[in-house]
């Protein structure tokens, strides 16, 4: 088969690779001057780094997998991380369960409490009793008012703002799930894992087999529009930045891009365009900050106070060597927002003036002058908002079309999007596009 593949993302690239590797001829295109989505990356202090953070749980068997398969695996480096929440002005560390214990905001009761939840949810392993709630509904009937009120409510609206009460239950139940299973032993301290070459040797190593396999990736190479006949899928309408025009017929398509792209480009029937349009998606902007000193000693900075404008800080150099970024601290403050808000209009320089004020909560000693350069992101389709009984309303893979297959973080259920989860998802759409084509010859 010759098939046609739309983002050089993580799904993209590893159906590409299998497709390739099963002796099928890919061409890969993408809008953006780079691979690997999400997980793409940008030069700090003489090193790669994700624009925006990332890194493994020891459950993340699909990404860890296929590093080893690609023979980039002896660079992945498994760290104790450091997680605390910062609330009512103070950092509370949260590096073994029984930090729990010494959680002011919640009484010495609602800890208990809240601990024994967390242990129920861990050791849930069926997500589908619970798909019918919202997160806020389930922890409100089993949790009382003050670990809502003082924990999970205002974790809730620093992560989903105006979305804060619709998300679906399975969100919450697939983090406590990634969690767990990287801690070592019940109550020890949580392992993250992280490639000293960032999660660029990857994309590259895939990009590279890819093409020694006979396949194409083209960057900057947008597509415009799927093409089709009254039978199917046929083609692909490219629109590159540099050159012309042009269109190429393909036997198969696989798109991985975002729903409200994915919609622009092919007419679909009213009921599988409807599924599409259904999930709304957040957007990001992140800043990663260099500094010449460390803001916290803490990894990983959740934030359940209103009075600070982002929701989460976390410091990278606090999980690997700043040694590895010529020495600089490197610190990500990132937020979830709609893309009407106006903080997602603002330039770098405008949300750096916005959020200074605040690192000083965080350090009473910092000072601007520690500050040596920033970079900025942003992404539209950066957290797409799963709402209960979504099982039911899930677009397949196998659209309408045929011979074209969409896949993308809205399909990754009931675990949250991520790096790993669109991995497996590459490779499982590979193997149906293939078993799709041996029952149809």
């Amino acid at each position: 088969m010759r098939i046609g593949i739309v983002g050089a993302g993580a799904a993209g690239l590893a159906a590409a690779y299998d497709l390739g590797k099963a002796g099928h001829e890919v061409v890969v295109y993408e809008s953006a001057p780079f691979v690997g989505g999400q997980a793409s990356t940008i030069e700090v202090g003489g090193a790669r780094l994700e624009r925006g953070y990332h890194h493994l749980f020891l459950s993340d068997l699909a990404m860890i997998e296929l590093m080893e398969e690609l023979g980039v695996d002896g660079s992945l480096q498994w760290i104790p991380s450091t997680v605390a929440t910062y609330t009512n002005g103070k950092m509370y560390p949260f590096v073994t369960p029984l930090d729990l214990l010494r959680f002011k905001p919640l009484s010495f009761l609602d800890r208990i409490r809240l601990g024994i939840l967390s242990l129920r949810l861990q050791r849930m392993k069926d997500w589908r009793p619970l798909q019918h709630l919202t997160a806020a509904e389930w922890i409100k009937a089993n949790a009382s008012p003050g670990i809502f009120t003082n924990m999970w409510d205002p974790l809730l609206r620093a992560k989903f703002g105006r979305h804060h009460d619709v998300v679906g239950m399975p969100w919450l139940w697939s983090k406590f799930q990634t969690r767990v299973t990287s801690r070592k032993g019940m109550f020890g301290r949580e392992v993250l894992g992280y490639p000293a070459n960032s999660f660029d040797e990857v994309f590259e190593a895939l990009q590279d087999r890819i093409k020694n396999q006979g396949g194409q990736v083209h960057l900057e190479s947008p597509v415009r529009e799927i093409l089709r006949n009254e039978i199917g899928a046929t083609g692909l309408r490219v629109e590159p930045e540099k050159g012309d025009p042009f269109e190429q017929d393909f036997d198969t398509i696989l798109a991985t891009n975002a729903s409200f792209d994915f919609v622009k480009l092919i007419d679909l029937p009213d009921d599988y365009r409807s599924k599409l349009e259904d999930v709304h998606y957040m957007a990001a902007v992140v800043l990663i900050v260099e500094m010449k000193h460390p803001l916290t000693s803490t990894y990983w900075m959740n934030i359940a106070d209103e009075s600070i404008p982002f929701l989460g800080l976390i410091e990278h150099t606090n999980l690997m060597t700043k040694e590895m970024y010529g020495g600089n601290n490197v610190l990500y403050l990132t937020n979830y927002l709609d893309r009407d808000e106006p903080m997602f209009s603002m330039s770098k320089e405008e949300l750096l003036a916005h959020y200074l004020p605040h690192l000083k909560k965080f350090n009473p000693d910092f000072d601007e002058s520690w500050i040596t350069k920033v970079h900025y992101n942003a992404l539209s389709a950066a957290q797409p908002i799963i709402t209960p009984n979504y099982a039911e309303r899930m677009p397949s893979h196998r659209t309408p079309v045929k011979n074209l297959y969409l896949g993308n973080t809205t399909q990754i259920y009931p675990e949250d999007r991520g790096t790993n989860y669109s991995v497996r998802m590459g490779r499982e759409l590979a193997r149906m596009i293939m078993d799709d084509a041996d029952k149809s010859s």
